[in-house]
């Protein structure tokens, strides 16, 4: 992985941070290196395609260890002689994460594509770089995602649930693309594409006066699934079962 240059440097960091934090601290600490180093080596390096992915994680990597503070808070001003106790102990915080972030960040990105992202000193600014660099991949992969959602459809070989789930997904990876779904409106996309042996239940849904969650709208489609192939028991797949069938039942 690219980032691994950065993890033994990363680990000396840390290890001196921790020091600091006295006894107490570091006992609760202790594992604390192997962890970090464990989490940096499974970080794909970051390439065309997996933007969004490299940076949830490394948002995880650095909230989890609260060095996520230079992302959260703006540079503050540089000391000078009348700087108050907290005004110090702030800018040490937003020093030290703002560097670790750096090292962080730039250690899991390929050299070719380091090279052609502006540089800065600042993480919270270099992570907007970043960005800017993948909006248009961003948009592809929005298309891709809206694409599938609209042509994705539940044919019983995984069950209702998994259906359900990568459909909630899909919407969660829009949202983190500003482009956010609401839960009221995917569940109704979501019960208008099940298939025909699912539409008495449909007008059980669509005559609710109550709204329901999400979580209530699988535990229903689950049951309802159930159901189904409880009454078609010889057919493998409830949603290419023929529903004239079930007519003279």
């Amino acid at each position: 992985m690219a980032c691994l240059s950065a993890v033994w440097l990363f680990v000396n960091i840390l290890k001196g941070h921790v020091a600091s934090l006295g006894r107490e601290a570091c006992d609760s600490w202790l594992l604390v290196p192997a962890a970090i180093t464990s989490y940096l080596s499974s970080i794909k390096s970051l390439s065309g395609t997996n933007f969004r992915k490299w940076k949830e994680q490394i948002s995880i990597i650095l909230g989890v260890m609260d060095l996520d503070y230079t992302l959260r808070v703006d540079a503050p001003a540089a000391l000078t002689a009348e700087s108050s106790t907290e005004q110090k102990a702030a800018y040490e915080k937003w020093k030290r994460s703002n560097r670790i972030s750096l090292m962080i960040m730039k250690g899991s990105i390929t050299t070719a594509i380091r090279g052609v992202i502006p540089d800065s000193d600042n993480a919270k600014l270099y992570l907007v770089h970043i960005e800017e660099q993948f909006q248009g991949s961003s948009k592809a992969h929005a298309t891709t995602l809206i694409t599938k959602m609209v042509t994705l459809k539940y044919n019983g070989s995984n069950g209702v649930r998994e259906h359900i789930l990568q459909m909630n997904d899909m919407a969660s990876q829009l949202k983190g693309l500003d482009m956010e779904i609401s839960e009221g409106f995917l569940m109704h996309f979501i019960m208008t594409f099940l298939p025909a042996q699912f539409d008495p239940f449909k007008i059980n849904y669509n005559t609710q006066k109550e709204k329901w969650k999400m979580s209530e709208l699988i535990s229903m489609c689950v049951q309802e699934e159930e159901m189904l192939k409880s009454e078609q028991p010889d057919n493998a797949h409830v949603a290419i079962t023929d529903p004239s069938k079930r007519k003279g039942k």
